[in-house]
C-alpha cells in the first residue's frame, strides 16, 4: 500500500470541509473583515502564507511535484514559501515573537505568532498530500480569525482556550501519526524519493518541502561526481556499524524488520545505498520528517529527514511554544495516548530494531539572542515537562525494548565548513575508516590502567581549570570483568573512545571549558560543579546577566532537569580527529559525536546503557562491562521515573586544555594515563602522533 493510499480515506473525508475553509481563508487573505484594525496587517499576511500552501497543495494533487520541474521554479517557490523567517527577514515577521508583541501588544501577540508559527506546519502537509491535518489547521485559524471579527471584542483567554481545544481534541490523531510515521515503513514518501527520484536532477530536492540552501544543493551535486564505488563504501561504513552493533551486544537482529534512517537532504545516493544495505540483511526502511509542529518537540534537535534551518534563531524562540497549553490535564491527555498509540502498532514496534542516524556539521556556532517576548515555561510546566518526558520514554520501552534494539551513527561535513569543504569531507571519510584493530589494542592498554583505579583525577591547563575526580566501580573479579567499555566503530563512527558509567557517590569537582557547541548551541566559559555524582552548581558566559545563563543552561541543557548526573566519563582516543579540526580551523564546528573523541568528556544525563542495564556486554578481550548502572538508574527497580532523565549530553575538554587524567588506586598509588596533554600509557604513542 502506498503512502498516498493510506491516507485517502482520511483525506476524502473531510473534502467538503477543507473546501469550505480553504475559501474562507483566501477571502480573508484578499480583505480581512475584523474590526480592530491593528490585526488587519498579521492575518492578511498569514492568510496568504496559507493561501500558498492551497496552491502547493493543489500542484501536488495534480501530481506536478513528483514530476520533473525547472530548478528556477522550484527555488523560486521555496523562497516564496521560507522567506518570511530568514534571517533577513524575520525583524519584521510575524512569526518573530518580538515583533509580533510589538505590533499587537502582549495580551494577543505572543499567541498569535504561535498561531502563525503552527501554521508553518501547512508546507509539509502540502507536499505530503494531507488534506485531513491541513483541514485541522485552517479550521484553527479561522476560529482564531473569526473571534477578532466578533463585533464584541475578544480577550486573550479566550484566543488561548481556542489554541488549547486544539491541541487537546487533536492530540491522539496527531500522537498516533507520530508514532505510526516512526516505525511504519509503508509510510513511504522520503522512502519514495531516495529510491524512485531522478537523484541527477537537482529538482528532486524541493520535493520533500523542506527549506532548500546552498549546503542541500552543493552536496548532492558534490556526491553525484564521486564514483559508485566510494558511494557504496560510505553507505557500507553506516550499515554494517549497525549489523555489528546488535553483534558485539549479543542481541538478535534476526528478530527486527525495519530501521529508521536518519538523514540530512542531499546525501540521498549515500541513502539509496544503505536502504539496499539493509534490505540485505532483511530490514525495511523507516523515514520520517522534522517535527514541524511543536506537539511534535519542534526546535529540539534535528531529527527524521532534515535540512539546514532557514534561521536558527527562530527554532530557538519557539522551542518552548508547548507553554501555550501544557498543563497537567493535556500531560495525562497525552501519555494516555501515546499508550493508545503504541498498543495499536504493537506489531510494528516489537520488529523495529531503533535508527541509523548520519548527522552533519560545519555551520557556524550558533548564539542565540534571549526574547522576552518567546514563550517560556513555568516553574509548574517545567516539573510536567520532565515528568512527560519521563513517562513517556517509559511507554516507548515497553514496547520498543531497549535490549532489543540498537543504533549507529556517523557524520558528515556541510558546504558551509568553508573553502576546504571537499578537504574535509575527504578527510572525515578516512576518519569514518581509521584502524579498527589499532584503535582497539590501544585502548585496551589504557583500559587495563583504568580498572586498577579507584578513583581517576582530571585537571585542565592555561584558561581551562577542570579539577574533578571521578569514582570508579570496584571489580569483584578482575579477571573476568571490566570498568570500561573498549569503543570501536561500530554504534558511534568513528572510533575512538574508552568510557564508563561512574560511580555517583565520591565524584566531585568542577568541570569547565572555555567554549563548547551542545545540541547547536555555543556555551562560553560553561562551568559544571558536581557533589557526589550530582550538578549542584552550573554557570556559562554567554550573556552579561548571569540569571539569564543559568536559566540557558536549565532549558537547553539540562532539559528543565534542576540537576543532572554524571551519566559518563571516557577518554577520546581519536587524535587523528583533534588534528583535523585543528589543521582545518573548525574545532567549534564539530558535532558532539566527533567532538566527544577529541579529549575526555563527560555526560550529564542517563548512562549509555539506558533501559538496556540488565543485558551482559562484553569488549572484544571477552571481558563482561560492569558499570551498566548509577546509583540513580538502580531506581528504576522501585520507580522508573526517579531512574531517567531522557537526556545525555556530552561534554568534551580538547587535548590543549587538559593538563593529565590520572589513575589513583586502592593504595593511594598514581599512574598517569594523559600528562600535559600527552598519553604516556605505554603502547600507546602513535596517539601522540596527531598532537605533535
Amino acid at each position: 500500500m502506498r503512502y498516498s493510499d493510506i491516507y485517502k480515506e482520511r483525506n476524502e473525508s473531510v473534502a467538503e470541509r477543507f473546501a469550505l475553509v480553504a475559501e474562507r481563508v483566501r477571502q480573508v487573505a484578499k480583505q480581512p473583515e475584523t474590526k480592530q484594525e491593528r490585526f488587519w496587517d498579521y492575518f492578511q499576511k498569514v492568510a496568504s502564507f496559507v493561501s500558498l500552501t492551497l496552491d502547493v497543495l493543489q500542484m501536488q494533487q495534480a501530481g506536478e511535484l513528483d514530476s520533473p520541474r525547472p530548478l528556477e521554479e522550484c527555488e523560486a517557490w521555496n523562497t516564496r514559501l521560507y522567506a518570511d523567517i530568514l534571517p533577513e527577514n524575520y525583524g519584521t515577521s510575524y512569526a518573530n515573537p518580538a515583533y509580533a508583541v510589538q505590533q499587537m501588544g502582549e495580551e494577543f501577540g505572543g499567541l498569535l505568532c504561535f498561531l502563525y508559527t503552527e501554521c508553518r506546519a501547512l508546507i509539509a502537509y502540502a507536499y505530503e498530500g494531507r488534506v485531513f491535518e491541513m483541514t485541522i489547521l485552517l479550521e484553527l485559524f479561522v476560529e482564531v480569525y473569526t473571534c477578532f471579527c466578533d463585533k464584541t471584542g475578544t480577550d486573550r483567554e479566550q484566543i488561548r482556550m481556542v489554541l488549547y481545544g486544539f491541541f487537546h481534541d487533536y492530540s491522539e490523531l496527531l500522537v498516533e501519526q507520530s508514532v505510526r510515521e516512526s516505525i511504519d515503513p509503508q509510510l513511504d514518501f522520503f522512502t519514495g524519493i531516495v529510491m524512485h527520484g531522478n537523484l541527477e536532477d537537482l529538482s528532486y530536492l524541493y520535493r520533500y518541502g523542506e527549506y532548500i540552501s546552498e549546503n542541500e544543493r552543493k552536496t548532492a551535486a558534490y556526491l553525484a561526481r564521486l564514483p559508485e564505488s566510494q558511494i557504496q563504501a560510505m553507505a557500507d561504513t553506516f550499515t554494517e556499524g549497525y549489523r555489528i552493533g546488535f553483534e558485539v551486544t549479543n542481541k538478535d537482529i534476526s528478530k527486527k524488520k525495519t530501521v529508521s534512517i536518519h538523514y540530512a537532504i542531499g546525501f540521498e545516493r549515500v541513502v539509496r545505498k544503505a536502504v539496499e544495505n539493509f534490505a540485505k540483511i532483511g530490514l525495511s526502511t523507516v523515514v520520517f520528517r522534522d517535527a514541524v509542529s511543536s506537539m511534535e518537540n519542534k526546535g529540539h534537535g534535528k531529527r527524521g529527514c532534515y535540512s539546514t534551518s532557514p534561521n536558527r534563531q527562530y527554532d530557538f524562540d519557539h522551542r518552548n511554544d508547548r507553554a501555550y497549553y501544557l498543563d497537567k490535564a493535556f500531560v495525562m491527555r497525552r501519555l494516555e495516548v501515546l499508550k493508545t498509540a503504541y498498543e495499536k502498532y504493537k506489531g510494528l514496534a516489537g520488529v523495529f530494531g531503533g535508527p541509523a542516524v548520519q548527522e552533519v556539521f560545519g555551520e557556524e556556532p550558533f548564539a542565540p539572542q534571549n526574547k522576552k517576548e518567546a514563550a517560556h515555561y513555568d516553574e509548574t510546566q517545567q516539573q510536567l515537562n520532565v515528568y512527560c518526558a519521563s513517562q513517556a520514554g517509559q511507554i516507548t520501552n515497553q514496547y520498543i525494548k531497549g535490549e532489543e534494539r540498537s543504533y549507529t551513527i556517523i557524520a558528515y561535513p556541510l558546504p558551509a565548513i568553508g573553502p576546504d569543504y571537499e578537504a574535509v569531507f575527504a578527510e572525515t571519510v578516512k576518519l569514518n575508516t581509521l584502524d579498527y584493530m589499532l584503535y582497539r589494542n590501544m585502548q585496551q592498554r589504557l583500559i587495563d590502567v583504568l580498572d586498577q583505579a579507584e578513583r581517576v583525577h582530571i585537571t585542565g591547563r592555561g584558561a581551562n581549570h577542570t579539577d574533578l575526580t571521578v569514582a570508579i566501580w570496584k571489580l569483584e573479579q578482575p579477571a573476568h570483568q571490566t570498568a570500561f567499555e573498549n569503543c570501536v566503530a561500530d554504534v558511534n563512527i568513528p572510533v575512538g573512545e574508552v568510557f564508563t558509567s561512574p560511580v555517583l557517590k565520591g565524584t566531585n569537582g568542577v568541570l569547565h571549558v572555555t567554549d563548547v557547541y551542545l545540541n547547536e548551541l555555543d556555551y562560553k566559559d560553561l562551568e559544571l560543579t558536581f557533589t557526589d555524582g550530582m550538578v549542584t552548581g552550573y554557570s556559562c558566559g554567554n550573556f552579561e546577566d548571569e540569571a539569564e545563563n543559568r536559566r540557558y543552561i536549565h532549558e537547553n541543557l539540562f532539559m528543565h532537569h534542576d540537576t543532572l548526573p554524571m551519566g559518563e566519563f571516557a577518554i577520546g582516543t581519536n587524535t587523528t580527529a583533534y588534528r583535523m579540526a585543528r589543521d582545518f580551523g573548525i574545532a567549534d564546528k564539530l558535532p558532539i559525536l566527533i567532538a566527544e573523541k577529541t579529549g575526555p568528556h563527560f555526560a550529564v544525563g542517563d548512562t549509555c546503557y539506558s533501559h538496556a542495564e540488565d543485558m551482559a556486554v562484553y569488549n572484544p578481550d571477552g571481558k563482561e562491562i560492569m558499570p551498566r548502572d548509577n546509583e540513580c538508574s538502580l531506581m528504576r527497580k522501585e520507580d522508573a521515573s526517579k531512574a531517567y532523565f531522557n537526556c545525555h549530553t556530552d561534554i568534551t575538554i580538547p587535548y590543549d586544555e587538559l593538563d593529565a587524567i590520572t589513575a589513583i588506586l586502592p593504595d593511594g598509588s598514581t599512574i598517569d594515563v594523559i600528562r600535559g596533554g600527552k598519553f604516556v600509557v605505554p603502547g600507546t604513542e602513535e596517539l601522540n602522533i596527531p598532537l605533535n
